[in-house]
């Protein structure tokens, strides 16, 4: 079988909600991204491209009827080239780059692009139709930025609980308490800025025509924990997630360059890294924070490795309890973990982050000189997703 390779990866600054990129919409930004990376690799024709695959969470505004075929008319690929969009929630974005693999493994395509996009800003509120003419009541507009909405009632009431109530049962669960949370959320935005300050992301992120955000537009280099205690509890009175200690709502795109090894004669360019192992997994929808756990356990299986060989990981930071309970499952030093930052400073946009902790990852093991690396995300509804990728960057591809 032939293998894949991730050749080359951008994203747009992630905006934060309302802010710097509100004003744009999903398929503009899903356009940007592409568009830059078929401008990073001129000897690529752009009619070679097999498919494009972008992953979205909502699929209920600007970014409905498909919104990686729009964007690719958008970024002036021609009409020939394909799209599909794919949704598994937050996973969708490195659900996209596992189809893109998985069709270069079995031979149906040779280049791909994957990524995802999010506008949680833009995203509408939405009337549920009534189930007879001419009602007479009031409907409530619903909105469809984050979470459950028009919930089937036959399911269980214990399942359908928010995101952030879920998570508090999981610290409950693993007993990680406040400070505990809000430590992390400190050092995930000092690792964001002190990489942002290096130039780490210099080559990753691409700005978006029209605004004037030049860097992830959630990060805060001066937040401490004394800042963060003085927070409000967002879920429960008593409860410990805040603002603070969770993922932002946001907006950005992110795009992937994926090919067969012998796709690098004609992108002029050798891979970065090969894609070696795949894990998905499912649990109760209660604790869909601790999924990555066992999905990143299945992808390393998958590659034939386990957590020893293991130099970098990328663990969306969803929340900092999930991301606390992950890594004490894992047999990894913390250090490893997000070296140059996580989403509860950088920014969660839904679609997009899966194409984000897939370049990240690349970057940071280009960047230290090891080999293997886990990438994983955990999803709504109770599933996690994770990637084992293997550093090839100076190598050549084998087809």
């Amino acid at each position: 079988m032939p293998t894949a390779y991730l050749y080359d990866a951008v994203r747009t600054p992630f905006g934060r909600y309302g802010g710097g990129l509100a004003g744009v919409r999903p398929d503009d930004l899903a356009a940007g991204v592409l568009a830059q990376l078929l401008r990073r690799s001129p000897g690529l024709d752009p009619a070679a491209v097999d498919d494009v695959v972008l992953g979205n969470a909502n699929g209920a505004g600007e970014e409905n009827r498909n919104v990686a075929r729009m964007a690719a008319l958008l970024a002036g690929l021609p009409v020939t080239v394909p799209g599909s969009t794919v949704n598994r929630l937050c996973g969708s974005g490195i659900e996209a780059a596992v189809l893109a693999a998985r069709a270069v493994e079995t031979g149906d395509a040779d280049v791909v692009l994957a990524g995802g996009v999010e506008s949680m800003s833009r995203a509408p509120w939405v009337l549920p139709k009534p189930s007879r003419a001419f009602p007479a009541g009031d409907v409530a507009a619903v909105s469809t930025t984050l979470g459950w909405r028009l919930v089937n009632p036959r399911m269980p009431a214990e399942w359908t609980v928010s995101l952030g109530e879920a998570n508090e049962q999981l610290g409950e669960r693993f007993g990680i308490g406040r400070e505990e949370q809000d430590a992390f959320a400190v050092g995930s935005h000092q690792r964001a800025a002190a990489a942002w300050d290096a130039g780490r992301y210099d080559d990753l992120v691409v700005a978006v025509e029209g605004t004037d955000l030049a860097r992830d537009e959630g990060v805060r280099p001066t937040t401490s924990p004394e800042r963060l205690a003085q927070l409000t509890p967002a879920f429960r009175p008593d409860g410990t997630i805040t603002a603070g200690n969770a993922s932002p709502l946001s907006d950005g795109a992110s795009a992937l360059l994926v090919g067969s090894g012998a796709a690098a004669e004609r992108l002029g360019r050798a891979p970065l890294a090969r894609i070696a192992g795949r894990g998905v997994s499912a649990c109760d929808p209660r604790e869909f924070g601790y999924a990555p756990v066992a999905a990143a356990d299945a992808a390393l299986a998958r590659a034939g490795i386990g957590w020893s060989d293991v130099g970098a990981v990328e663990l969306n930071e969803a929340f900092a309890v999930q991301s606390l309970a992950c890594l004490r499952a894992w047999d990894v030093d913390p250090a490893l973990v997000n070296q140059w930052g996580g989403a509860l400073a950088l920014g969660h946009p839904l679609g997009a982050s899966g194409g984000r902790v897939l370049a990240t990852l690349a970057a940071v093991l280009r960047a230290t000189g090891q080999r293997w690396g886990v990438a994983a995300i955990c999803i709504g509804v109770g599933q996690g997703l994770a990637v084992v990728l293997e550093d090839v960057s100076g190598t050549t591809a084998a087809a």
